[in-house]
């Protein structure tokens, strides 16, 4: 039967896969390796997969074939083999509102509980609407673009002509369908940037001035340095990251994108960097600081059932002891960005309020980011002043 074939794929996936990449990277590997697979097999072994974290530790004493009946349910509005088979009397409710799925879900299965997807309640940080939240998990987000005021309407023209379905938010920022292939909608367009709707707003806090001297100093691809160079493209810029194949990216990304003039270094910002820094005075400093993540496991689900809580005191620490080290570096007045991508309350307002207890720092702002019921990540940003 074909349905007992995708189930045979989709266990010998989860059977192969440790938790230790990140999902997308472990499929693009296993389908290399096993190229038996055709493009159905793959298509549906990856749906199965990824609906099948989404359920997170909900239902963690059915079967796992129940388990993935029910997951692919509530995260699909079309119908599959396994939902028929498994689930028949619910087949056709596959496309209702997930709220109605739930509450279907909830009197099939009494012990089905929506807190036990996410079991890190107590954790969270202050304000997270935990249902909706919840809820999020079961939602594949967006694919966010930024584009450049001037290459709006071009764009816009070009998606359309391609038959591909956006929305428009705000001025700059288009949603798309994830997976949507850009480079085959929007050939040879540079003026445009892939970047979380969130992740965007965060730009809210730099308030840079012109002449001013910035340092992206956990950089990584180099996003939240475009942001802030198209907000004020008369900065001068530092962007360092400890990964040297992150600023390869990065400078091929500032290539395409046009910006040319910036410095960039390998730091280890656990480490004394005087002697690469000692003459340098920043008028700004942005810390997108290393974190759990757990505001973008929407789209990276496996991390719901892989977590190890351990971690989130092992990130607020190593957070903490960086944003303490790249400090003596910022003039006195001027603002330290502080990032994460975080929804623990540890690596968000518990570091904000230890920074301000031991370092000469005042918070001006700090806001969460709720992108949850936005197909969107969820992440946190604090802009901090440096007193004298």
């Amino acid at each position: 039967m074909r349905v007992e074939h995708q189930i045979r794929a989709f266990e010998q996936v989860l059977k192969s896969y440790d938790g230790i990449q990140p999902m997308h990277r472990f499929l693009f590997a296993y389908f290399k390796q096993h190229k038996q697979m055709g493009s159905s097999d793959r298509r549906w072994a990856t749906r199965y997969i990824y609906s099948f974290f989404r359920l997170g530790k909900a239902l963690i004493g059915e079967h796992q074939t129940q388990r993935l009946a029910v997951a692919d349910f509530l995260c699909n509005s079309s119908s599959s083999l396994v939902v028929e088979e498994y689930l028949p009397e619910l087949k056709d409710k596959i496309g209702t509102a997930l709220a109605e799925k739930i509450a279907l879900i909830s009197k099939t299965y009494p012990s089905f509980k929506l807190a036990d997807v996410f079991k890190f309640e107590e954790s969270l940080s202050e304000g997270i609407d935990t249902e909706v939240f919840y809820l999020s998990s079961f939602i594949q987000p967006d694919l966010f673009i930024r584009v450049k005021s001037d290459a709006i309407q071009t764009v816009k023209a070009d998606l359309e002509k391609a038959g591909q379905t956006f929305e428009q938010i705000g001025d700059k920022t288009l949603a798309l369908p994830n997976g949507t292939k850009l480079e085959q909608a929007l050939v040879g367009h540079k003026g445009y940037q892939v970047q979380d709707l969130s992740s965007q707003k965060t730009s809210e806090l730099f308030q840079p001035v012109k002449y001013d001297y910035w340092w992206d100093c956990c950089a990584a691809s180099g996003g939240k340095s475009l942001l802030l160079h198209d907000l004020e493209p008369q900065i001068q810029l530092l962007v360092s990251d400890i990964r040297e194949n992150s600023l390869n990216n990065l400078q091929e990304r500032f290539q395409e994108a046009g910006l040319k003039k910036y410095q960039k270094k390998v730091l280890d910002l656990l480490q004394n960097n005087d002697q690469d820094l000692h003459h340098y005075e920043f008028d700004g400093i942005l810390l997108d600081a290393p974190c759990t993540g757990s505001g973008t496991w929407g789209r990276t689900p496996e991390m719901l059932c892989y977590f190890d809580e351990h971690k989130v005191s092992y990130f607020s620490k190593l957070q903490r002891s960086i944003a303490a080290n790249v400090l003596k570096y910022l003039k006195v007045g001027k603002p330290l960005i502080y990032i994460t991508c975080s929804v623990f309350k540890q690596e968000n307002e518990d570091v904000v309020s230890w920074l301000t207890t031991n370092l000469p720092l005042e918070l001006e702002k700090m806001e969460l980011i709720k992108g949850y019921d936005l197909k969107a990540d969820t992440m946190f940003a604090a802009r901090l002043i440096r007193k004298s």
